[in-house]
C-alpha cells in the first residue's frame, strides 16, 4: 500500500536498487557497506537526569551545501531552519551510520541536528546507570526540554529510527503532572513535528517476529550489543542498577526484557512492559476519538520489514483513513506511508545519491514542508 505522499513531496515511489533487492539485503546494507561519513564533529551536549546520571548528545550546525563545512556554531540559532533530534534504535547510538547520514543530509539543507545517546548507549555509557527502554520518559522529557531551549525559538522536530520512534511517540503521548496529554495549556508542545521510520508500535508482535527462526542471526547480533551494554555499565554493581537474579545471558530479546529491561524500569513483568510501552492502542484510540495528541507526524514502514511487523502501522493507517472519511478531510497532520519493500530501516532506492537513502530524502521533504507551512 503506497499513498500519494511521496509524489506530493517530490519523490518517486520506492524501488530497491541493485544489488539490495531483498528485505534482508535492504536491512543489512549499512552494515555490509558502511557509508563514508567523515569524522564526527558534533559538539557534546550533556543532559542532567538527576542522581548523578546524564545523557550525552552531539549537536551539529547547518552545513554549506557546496563545501560541506559548518555555516556557523553548532547550535540551532543563526541560519538554521530549526533543530531536528535524530534518535537511534535498539543497539544503536549517536554514531550509527543511519543516524549520521540522515543528520548530514538535514545539515546540508539548513537544519541543526541533535543526536542523543539514550541511557547507556554509545559514548554515553559511562555517564548513566542502567540502560534505556521503549518507554523511558523520565530520560526523554528532560532531553526534549533541553532541546527546546537549544532550538532558540526555531521549530523543534524529531526523527526516530526503529525503536527511537517508539521512544519519541511514548514521550509525546505522556501525560504531564496534571494528567493532561502533552505539556500544560500555554506551554510549547514537546515537538513541532515527528517522523518515525520502521518503528515498533506493538512490542508483543515485534518480540514474536524477531524470535522467528529466520531471524536468529539478527537476534544474536542485537543480543550481543545489549549484553555488551550491560557488561560495560561501570556502575552495574551498585544497588538498584540491575536485577540481582537475572541469571545467565538472555537467549532472546524477550528474555532480555524479562531479566533486565522490565524490572529496571519498574514493570512487574515483561507483559506489563510490552503493554505499557506499546503506543499502538493509544494511537488507535486517538484516531477514533478526539485526535492523536501528537504534533504533525509521519510513519514510514516497509511491508517486508523482517524485524518489525507492518501490521501495527497498517492498523493505524486504516484507523486514520476511517477517521478522515467519517469526519471529513483533516489538516494533513498525520500521514502513513507503507512501501512494498525496503526492509527494516533500509529503503535504499533507485536514484538515491551516495549520501542519502530514499527514506532520508522522504523525511527531509516532510520536515521541510512542516517548517515552510509554519513560517
Amino acid at each position: 500500500m503506497e499513498c500519494p505522499l511521496a509524489t506530493e513531496l517530490g519523490l518517486p515511489p520506492f524501488r530497491p536498487r541493485w544489488p539490495w533487492w531483498s528485505s534482508d539485503l535492504q536491512t543489512l546494507r549499512d552494515t555490509l557497506r558502511n557509508p563514508s561519513l567523515g569524522p564526527d564533529q558534533g559538539q557534546p551536549i550533556l543532559t542532567d537526569l538527576g542522581q548523578g546520571d546524564r545523557l550525552l548528545s552531539s549537536l551539529d550546525g547547518p552545513l554549506d551545501r557546496a563545501t560541506n563545512r559548518p555555516l556557523g556554531q553548532g547550535d540551532a540559532g543563526g541560519q538554521a531552519r530549526g533543530l531536528v533530534l535524530v534518535l537511534h534504535g535498539l543497539g544503536g547510538s549517536s554514531q550509527a551510520a543511519g543516524v549520521r547520514r540522515l543528520g548530514q543530509l538535514l545539515q546540508r539543507n539548513g537544519f541543526a541536528v541533535l543526536r542523543p545517546n539514550l541511557r547507556g548507549a554509545g559514548q554515553g555509557r559511562p555517564l548513566a546507570r542502567g540502560s534505556y527502554a521503549a518507554q523511558c520518559n523520565r530520560d526523554l522529557l528532560p532531553l526534549l526540554a533541553q532541546a527546546r531551549q537549544l532550538a532558540q525559538g526555531r521549530p523543534l522536530l524529531a526523527v526516530g529510527l526503529s525503536l527511537g520512534g517508539t521512544v519519541l511517540l511514548n514521550g509525546c503521548l505522556a501525560e504531564d503532572s496534571l494528567g493532561s496529554p502533552s505539556p500544560s495549556p500555554g506551554a510549547l508542545p514537546r515537538l513541532d513535528g515527528l517522523a518515525c521510520v520502521s518503528s515498533p508500535l506493538d512490542l508483543v508482535a515485534c518480540s514474536a517476529q524477531i524470535d522467528q527462526p529466520r531471524n536468529r542471526l539478527y537476534q544474536r547480533w542485537l543480543l550481543q550489543r545489549l549484553h555488551r551494554q550491560v557488561r560495560t555499565d561501570p556502575q552495574a554493581d551498585r544497588p538498584g542498577v540491575l536485577p540481582t537474579d537475572r541469571g545467565g545471558p538472555a537467549p532472546s530479546i524477550r528474555s532480555f526484557d524479562t531479566q533486565i529491561t522490565a524490572p529496571l524500569w519498574g514493570y512487574p513483568s515483561v507483559e506489563a512492559y510490552y503493554t505499557g510501552a506499546s503506543p499502538l492502542a493509544r494511537l488507535l484510540q486517538g484516531a477514533q476519538g478526539r485526535g492523536l495528541g501528537l504534533p504533525p507526524a509521519l510513519w514510514l514502514h516497509a511491508s517486508d520489514d523482517p524485524w518489525v511487523p507492518a501490521d501495527g502501522t497498517m492498523a493505524l493507517a486504516a484507523a486514520l483513513a476511517k477517521f478522515s472519511k467519517d469526519r471529513g478531510p483533516g489538516r494533513g497532520d498525520a500521514a502513513v506511508l507503507i512501501t512494498p519493500g525496503g526492509g527494516h530501516n533500509g529503503f535504499h532506492g533507485q536514484g538515491d545519491p551516495i549520501t542519502a537513502s530514499w527514506s532520508d530524502r522522504l523525511v527531509l521533504a516532510w520536515l521541510l514542508r512542516l517548517v515552510q507551512s509554519a513560517s
